[in-house]
């Protein structure tokens, strides 16, 4: 282990990420698991019980230069793998050492949505994410912490995610790819969306062809392409949607109309996707 790795093990000391009085979140020490990841373990307000932050680094760390860092969002609560898990993918490609960047797998309580419940404040799932994930990774890990540093990764319920939390959150992302998610999902109740929207009122601060709308002045620079549908499992008519929906209010955007692959996280669309978020 080199300097740097030592470093950030050691620094994954107790952090206080305290956001109001009422509102403390620890994360502890990392330890490493018998992959090789790094785990820190969660206790947040915004989150029902721990929840996990696990760090996958690549392994010559530069001591005087910051990474990017691509957050692969997952599909189910906990550490539930019926979909496979993204950050093995990712290791077992060797992304993170061909692509010199830091990849993040955060777990959520609640089956993701990455919204926040109107009434539940333990289904927080956008401000778990944005102000207690994000924040944590750049204050511990050598990374960039900016907007064009950090990158969303995600494919059904988590493809949904990237692009909300991109059109929602544009100063604090990048760039977001959604493979084969439901894109065009336009009332709450699908998929177990229900339980973590609450209500149709705040599932419309959510909806992806909603937000499309009224931010499509900040995601039109062709040079850019923030964007990115890549390819289908179970979704392709809602891709298609999408991009017609794009294309009409002059979203600029990469789409990839296939090949339809398995729906999970190992069925080949992972490289591609870090290939278009990484690659320039």
């Amino acid at each position: 282990m080199n300097r740097v790795s030592a470093l950030f093990l050691m620094v994954g000391a107790i952090v206080d990420c305290s956001l109001r009085a009422d509102e403390t979140e620890t994360t502890s020490k990392a330890r490493r698991d018998d992959t090789g990841i790094l785990v820190h373990e969660v206790q947040s307000s915004y989150q029902a019980g721990t929840t996990v932050i696990r760090v996958l680094q690549p392994e010559a760390l530069s001591n005087d230069q910051k990474y990017r860092v691509v957050y692969l969002l997952p599909v189910e609560a906990g550490t539930e793998s019926r979909y496979g898990d993204g950050l093995s993918e990712v290791k077992k490609l060797d992304l993170h050492n061909k692509f010199g960047a830091v990849f993040v797998s955060p777990t959520f309580s609640h089956l993701p949505w990455y919204a926040d419940h109107p009434t539940n404040l333990a289904i927080r799932q956008e401000s778990f994410f944005i102000k207690v994930v994000v924040p944590f990774i750049d204050t511990n890990y050598p990374v960039r912490a900016e907007a064009d540093g950090r990158k969303l990764l995600g494919f059904s319920k988590s493809g949904w995610g990237a692009w909300s939390l991109l059109l929602r959150n544009p100063d604090l992302f990048g760039k977001a790819i959604a493979w084969d998610a439901p894109l065009m999902m336009a009332k709450p109740g699908m998929y177990g969306s229900g339980d973590i929207f609450g209500t149709a009122e705040n599932f419309e601060n959510y909806r992806v062809s909603k937000l499309l709308e009224d931010n499509s002045d900040k995601f039109s620079n062709e040079a850019e392409k923030r964007l990115v549908l890549l390819g289908y499992g179970n979704f392709r008519a809602e891709h298609v949607q999408a991009h017609a929906i794009m294309e009409k209010l002059k979203v600029a955007h990469e789409y990839r109309d296939g090949p339809e692959r398995k729906h999970d996280w190992h069925s080949g669309w992972v490289r591609e996707g870090v290939e278009l978020l990484l690659g320039q």
